[in-house]
């Protein structure tokens, strides 16, 4: 029988919206029952769940440590989490992929230039119309009043254009990976690692479901 191999992201354990669905306020309690979870199916169906090491172990030790998380549970972590870097010489991808998420970082980043030529030029013509109307007002005044808004306005809009549904961090490309050298699903709530898990071949479990599957699986073993 094929062995259920899991490869973690931090997500699982800090989306806020997996939080919710479980019924968890903080990371630590999720982090104990899903770790408690993890070794029941472990002892009893030799399911292993890996997290890459040390990029997103380090992630989700912070995280915890943050909280102030008791050791007990950090315990759990080093315990049941099989710590792994991956191994990124032998690894083989397909030339396809690269040529992909090349094609895919382009168009974000034209489309962040695009944002950032609108901004600009949003900016000039209210700060023209300001001082026209206020031609009296100082130069910090000017900031708070208009340069504050817009550049938040102008940070979430990038952000989202160039962050949102991409890889954009060595811990994310990190789980794909090993999960690939390991032929292990990926557990995760990042749609940029769901879309590349997906154009890898590899399995991928929303992480706001993994715990009721392991629940699922450990109800069918006592049967």
């Amino acid at each position: 029988m094929h062995k259920q191999r899991f490869c973690l992201d931090t997500s699982a354990f800090t989306e806020p919206s997996v939080r919710k669905a479980l019924g968890y306020e903080s990371i630590t309690d999720l982090t104990n029952r899903i770790m408690d979870l993890i070794a029941e199916a472990r002892v009893k169906l030799n399911i292993s769940c890996h997290i890459p090491y040390p990029s997103v172990y380090n992630e989700l030790i912070g995280f915890l440590e943050n909280e102030g998380c008791p050791r007990e549970v950090i315990i759990k972590v080093d315990t049941w989490l099989v710590k792994k870097t991956p191994n990124r010489y032998e690894i083989k991808l397909p030339a396809e992929i690269f040529y992909d998420y090349i094609k895919d970082l382009r168009e974000r980043i034209n489309k962040g230039l695009r944002i950032g030529e609108e901004y600009i030029t949003k900016t000039a013509d209210m700060v023209y119309e300001h001082i026209k109307k206020n031609p009296d007002i100082n130069k910090r005044e000017l900031l708070n009043s208009i340069l504050s808004k817009t550049i938040n306005n102008f940070r979430n809009k990038y952000r989202s254009a160039l962050r949102v549904g991409t890889l954009d961090s060595a811990p994310d490309l990190d789980v794909l990976l090993l999960a690939k050298e390991l032929d292990a699903a990926v557990v995760a709530s990042d749609g940029g690692i769901e879309k590349w898990a997906q154009r890898l071949g590899l399995r991928f479990v929303n992480a706001s479901d993994f715990p009721f599957m392991l629940e699922e699986y450990l109800k069918h073993s006592k049967q």
